[in-house]
């Protein structure tokens, strides 16, 4: 892929990652359509830099984006939620096994692209990957919590993307750190909300 192609790529992946995010912050199905279109264009822009456990995420996010999109339809038809579906928390177990398994994918998925690949910034990379990987499915089961992981993502992201010059992504990650604290807020509030209208 030519240089020009992937930044128009990464440019329109980005405007399509505000789209997706502002969507979720205000718990709305639409957000998955701009989300799949974000991660399919995403696929190329991480390949051409070498990110190559960035790259194979974003095929896992186009399924899991299906996946979610039939998870929170159900969810509507089911619960009548008037276009935004209601949200809980993890119990203290549940969190505790997502932060090991999440640690562990990470680790041994960095020690793989160090041993076996050329891979940029493998721990770095893995990290993101691994980390993405829990908070699209606690997103999917419509955890709060899913918000504190993409939050540290977002963080270590940044700085993975300005490493590889890959300037407009570290640009959206920082606007998509700014929308997973508001996404956090906003659905801290709906789980108290739905918790004593239970």
């Amino acid at each position: 892929m030519s240089p020009q192609l992937a930044a128009i790529l990464e440019w329109v992946a980005a405007g399509f990652g505000v789209l997706n995010v502002g969507l979720l912050v205000r718990r709305s199905v639409w957000n998955y359509p701009f989300g799949m279109a974000m991660v399919a264009c995403y696929v190329f822009v991480f390949w051409s830099q070498k990110l190559y456990a960035e790259a194979g995420l974003q095929v896992f996010f186009f399924a899991a984006q299906a996946w979610g999109w039939w998870l929170w339809q159900r969810t509507l038809t089911r619960e009548h939620e008037h276009g935004q579906v209601p949200v809980r928390w993890l119990d203290g177990w549940s969190r505790t096994v997502w932060a090991v398994a999440t640690l562990a994918v990470a680790l041994n998925l960095g020690l793989v692209l160090n041993r076996f690949t050329d891979a940029a910034l493998p721990f770095a990379d893995a990290a993101v990957t691994g980390a993405s990987v829990t908070a699209q499915i606690l997103l999917a089961f419509r955890r709060v919590e899913n918000w504190v992981v993409w939050i540290l993502v977002d963080v270590v992201a940044v700085g993975l993307y300005l490493n590889r010059g890959l300037y407009p992504t570290a640009v959206i990650y920082a606007l998509m750190l700014v929308l997973s604290v508001l996404g956090l807020v906003e659905w801290v509030r709906a789980a108290r909300k739905d918790t004593v209208a239970a």
